[in-house]
């Protein structure tokens, strides 16, 4: 028999918790179902640090989103919120989730609104989503806003996928080229040291002395080298770490040609659809713009956003004020100008989203295009100056011995 510490809805809708005897987690849940509860939670007893980083650990991004994806069908279909959010959280496979659900149902049954338990929670919980929440719950269609959320949010799960993925290849090669230049540095032109050590001073051409001199050094500093760039990054990330560097940071990085173009449109792409959600969810606009602006995870476009979104608190337009600030694109004010005209704000945002979601995609895949190429022939001409340097040593050293 082993014990069993459980979190249980009882039959009265109050939660209860305790532990229980069981030979096995499924006895016990079938034991507690038996009674009459329904378990939330139903784990063997962790201890020390073990419970701390199960406490602590924070679910799959993907896993909330499909809460909220389904939460908002159940809702459409006519269950109770409470009904509704008690079978999600009984779909929910991954034991801390679960558990961070049945406090968010347990609040619900308690009486308090959807959205005020998400907020009680704003590590698991974006704050988009008890805004989101909150509009749903104001008009009437919590259904609809969930859906709406869920959307939101796997549209941007998506797009960190694609980055990340298109980003990997790239890395890996240039990884593999310094480990290529490395290895010849190392091992292999040292062999051949010994073959040109009797050459008579000068007579080896001058790449293939650079190439043994920067094996020679490489060799003999490699450990200070290795030493003051170890330094050198610990600096840089303490610089980094301070508001003012990581703001001359991203300010920075949208000046580099390319990738500060592609930043700022990813940036965008978050902010538009956040935006667009929020306001077609019912929230006032200067709210809204607050709530955004935390996509937004560069500094210098964020303090821009804020700026704008103060102007827009006393009653000031939206585009006008973006636009002075140069934080977003072009093609982003003119989709947020047309949508002010207009009074569709919510819907234009939303298309921006979408357009320039894909014109990111074409931007990766340009960098791609270019970066991998790139890497593989910088690769292929190191190696192969390297090669020839020693091959051109080789030659000079045999016919400077059949002139003599």
């Amino acid at each position: 028999m082993a014990t069993f510490q459980y979190r249980a809805l009882a039959a009265s809708g109050s939660a209860v918790s305790g532990q229980i005897e069981a030979a096995s987690r499924e006895d016990a849940i079938a034991a507690m179902r038996k009674s009459g509860m329904r378990p939330i939670e139903v784990a063997e007893p962790k201890s020390g640090a073990a419970a701390a980083r199960g406490r602590g650990g924070k679910p799959d991004p993907r896993l909330v989103t499909n809460v909220f994806a389904e939460l908002g069908v159940l809702l459409q279909a006519g269950l109770p919120l409470d009904r509704a959010l008690a079978i999600a959280v009984e779909n929910v496979t991954q034991p801390h989730l679960r558990a961070r659900l049945g406090e968010v149902l347990v609040a619900v049954r308690e009486g308090k609104p959807l959205s005020a338990a998400l907020a009680a929670q704003p590590d698991l919980f974006h704050g988009l989503a008890p805004a989101m929440t909150e509009a749903g719950e104001a008009n009437g269609k919590l259904g609809e806003a969930l859906t709406r959320l869920a959307g939101m949010l796997e549209q941007a799960d998506e797009q960190r996928r694609q980055i990340l993925s298109a980003m990997t290849y790239p890395a890996v090669l240039a990884v593999i080229a310094l480990g290529v230049i490395l290895l010849m540095l190392l091992f292999v032109i040292p062999q051949f040291e010994g073959l040109f050590a009797s050459a008579p001073p000068g007579k080896l051409p001058a790449a293939s002395r650079l190439v043994m001199g920067a094996s020679q050094f490489v060799r003999a500093h490699g450990l200070a080298i290795l030493a003051v760039l170890a330094t050198g990054a610990i600096a840089a990330r303490a610089a980094l770490a301070r508001p003012a560097g990581k703001a001359w940071l991203d300010r920075a990085i949208l000046d580099v040609p390319q990738i500060g173009k592609l930043i700022r449109h990813i940036e965008t792409v978050r902010f538009a659809r956040s935006l667009g959600a929020l306001i077609d969810g019912g929230v006032p606009l200067p709210t809204a713009l607050a709530l955004a602006r935390r996509t937004v995870s560069n500094r210098h476009m964020n303090a821009g956003i804020a700026e704008v979104t103060d102007i827009v608190r006393q009653g000031g337009g939206l585009a006008a004020p973006l636009a002075e600030r140069r934080v977003l694109p072009a093609l982003a004010l003119s989709f947020i100008r047309t949508g002010e005209e207009t009074s569709q704000l919510g819907p234009m945002l939303a298309r921006l989203g979408t357009v320039l979601d894909r014109d990111v995609k074409m931007q990766l895949e340009r960098v791609i295009a270019v970066a991998t190429p790139v890497v593989v022939v910088s690769l292929g001409v190191l190696v192969a100056a390297i090669v020839a340097s020693i091959l051109s040593a080789i030659l000079g050293f045999n016919d400077l011995a059949v002139a003599q």
